[in-house]
């Protein structure tokens, strides 16, 4: 194209040529017309798209069902521009100056496939070998989003979203920006995970083929507790983790909403938070001072090893109230609640009124009853046993004066504050949290310290000793967890105007070594690349209808965007199934590592994102 910017009010017109067409879907694109044929489509962009600079990505994906092994051939002519092309241009060839070239698959190998023994006809999707797309004498490769309507469909064996390959290959960032690794596609393929961890009745949206309803009869005393996530590569629902993982990723949403945005994930990330958010909702029972916080016994849980569709044992649930009280785990639901209400406040109003309510509600019951919830419920302790509850009511202060602007709530946030340094920032430890938002809720500068001094000792040099290789290494159960939730803490410091490119540096280089920048040049995160684990302790993605994998054996399911625990202390590591130490995911593995990368996206799109440090192995 000879413009800079392709604009909102020009369109795409994307067709597919051949005797017999099923199917023709697209998304990340406004469908503005269809032919009568069914065979092309008028679009135009999003409204996170409207403007796309020279160099960038037009982020439209599709996908063709014929119904035999015949590959579709497809065309896009981007018009407002001038004449279509006429002819088929070969791939990585520039166009002219006002055409995108033709998308063919004449010579790819497109056959059908098929899942659960059952045909499916061939697609042609973004995923197959259709080359790359050139304009302005630059080359722009397909571009992969997170969601669609379209179930995933069957290859080799291993269930694969449509449009989730990651490319290793390091793109470059927007405008001056370099990324080492694509931050955005770390991202989206993290939303993935938590996808397979939902419980309880899956969307009609669900992208992961491989899971289906599980656990609905979950309920505590008759009253429903369906929904959620489960928590690790388990089926117990365990509301402390859930709670840290949908405040970590709720405020990451906040400050880097525009990441979710330019990367054409942001409506599912709202999709994502609201998992566990309507299941909160269902857990507190203000009527009753009842706050539900974990369903199913983690001793039976663990002695099941299977899918979450065909559990049959009792899933008990356990619960808080005044007379056995737990504040930590309320202050936590609190925290993730508030933060809720603020990032649905634009996107849907009712909704966010109804979490604030809750969030308020549920904060005064966790303040008047102050206590450690595994000490009222024992069977927690060995999983997720609680150290404290001023961290967690410092957090839920803080977000609900950011919520509402009540003073009373800053003034309680105080009042949990701990000055010392923290040993980490995870489920069991919020004070970085809490320091970190007193900071930009008040800018004073003890806070400021607080985040200087945690990052520092994180960082090289610092107190907490690192690999060979570069990873903070603070514990060996979840190590690459301590390092990303780090790093986390690090990008949003650098949103709030504390660090600049220290804390950027740090935060990338920890990011970085989970990605690729390791000895084994592996990337800890599934699905990401091409050399990833393919062992990963999770029931799910170990077992199929009536089998499960050996340990000898790959998962038959991949469980795309899972964080698993990462490496020991001198960077060995081996891709064991039945290593849970270094080998399971979790949600509150996640969270932080998701909104590391968020962060890290952000100040890449936004120019900011300084060059990366060469890897240290």
């Amino acid at each position: 194209m000879n413009t800079n910017i392709f604009r909102n009010y020009e369109t795409l017109l994307f067709g597919f040529h051949i005797s017999m067409l099923l199917q023709l879907m697209t998304w990340v694109a406004e469908i503005e017309s269809t032919s009568t044929d069914k065979t092309e489509l008028l679009l135009s962009n999003k409204d996170y798209d409207k403007d796309v600079l020279s160099g960038g990505n037009l982020k439209i994906d599709f996908e063709a069902r014929t119904p035999s092994s015949t590959a579709p051939v497809g065309k896009i002519t981007i018009e407002g521009q001038g004449p279509p092309s006429t002819g088929t241009q070969q791939p990585n060839q520039p166009t002219d100056n006002s055409t995108v070239p033709p998308v063919s698959t004449k010579n790819s190998t497109v056959s059908p496939v098929s899942t659960n023994n059952s045909s499916v006809p061939p697609v042609l999707t973004n995923n197959s070998t259709v080359p790359p797309v050139s304009t302005n004498n630059s080359t722009v490769p397909p571009v992969l989003t997170n969601k669609s309507t379209v179930p995933p469909v069957s290859i080799n064996n291993s269930t694969v979203p449509p449009s989730h390959f990651v490319n290793l290959t390091p793109p470059s960032g927007v405008g001056r920006s370099k990324m080492k690794y694509d931050y955005g596609n770390a991202m989206g393929l993290s939303i993935l995970f938590y996808d397979a961890q939902r419980s309880g009745k899956l969307p009609s949206n669900n992208p992961i083929l491989w899971r289906g309803d599980s656990a609905m009869g979950d309920n505590g005393d008759g009253h429903d507790l369906t929904g959620g996530w489960y928590d690790a590569g388990d089926h117990v629902k365990f509301n402390l983790p859930m709670a840290t993982s949908a405040h970590v990723l709720g405020w990451g949403l906040e400050k880097f909403k525009d990441a979710y945005e330019h990367a054409g994930k942001l409506d599912d990330m709202y999709d994502c938070l609201r998992t566990p958010l309507d299941y909160f909702l269902k857990c507190w029972i203000p009527s009753q001072q009842t706050y539900w916080v974990q369903v199913g016994d983690g001793g039976a849980d663990h002695a099941f090893w299977g899918r979450a569709e065909d559990m049959h044992m009792s899933r008990p649930a356990y619960k808080i109230h005044p007379g056995a009280p737990g504040s930590d785990a309320a202050g936590n639901t609190v925290a993730a609640l508030a933060i809720g209400a603020v990032v649905f406040k634009e996107k849907d109003t009712g909704y966010s009124a109804k979490l604030l309510e809750a969030a308020k509600s549920l904060y005064e019951f966790a303040k008047a009853n102050p206590g450690i919830y595994s000490n009222s419920v024992p069977q927690a302790k060995a999983f997720y046993g609680s150290s404290g509850y001023t961290d967690e009511m410092c957090e839920a202060a803080a977000e609900l004066y950011k919520a509402t602007k009540d003073q009373k709530y800053l003034t309680d946030a105080k009042s949990f504050y701990d000055p010392t340094l923290a040993w980490g920032y995870f489920w069991d430890n919020k004070q970085p949290g809490c320091q970190l938002l007193l900071w930009e809720l008040t800018q004073e500068t003890k806070y400021k310290a607080n985040m200087e001094d945690f990052i520092a000792s994180y960082g090289p040099g610092g107190s907490i000793s690192m690999t060979p290789c570069g990873l903070t290494y603070r514990g060996k159960w979840g190590s690459n967890r301590y390092a990303a939730n780090a790093a986390s803490i690090a990008v949003i410091a650098v949103a709030d105007g504390i660090g600049g490119d220290k804390f950027l540096n740090y935060a990338m280089s920890q990011i970085n070594y989970i990605l690729g920048d390791n000895n084994l040049r592996l990337s800890y995160e599934i699905g990401f690349g091409n050399n990833y684990p393919k062992r990963p302790h999770h029931r799910g993605a170990a077992c199929k209808p009536g089998r499960c994998a050996a340990s000898s054996q790959d998962s038959p399911n991949i469980v795309y965007g899972g964080l698993v625990g990462g490496p020991d202390q001198n960077d060995d590591y081996q891709d064991n199934r039945d290593d849970y130490v270094k080998n399971e995911v979790a949600c509150d593995y996640n969270a932080g590592f998701q909104t590391a990368c968020a962060g890290l996206y952000h100040f890449a799109i936004n120019n900011q994102l300084p060059p990366a440090e060469p890897a240290k192995c």
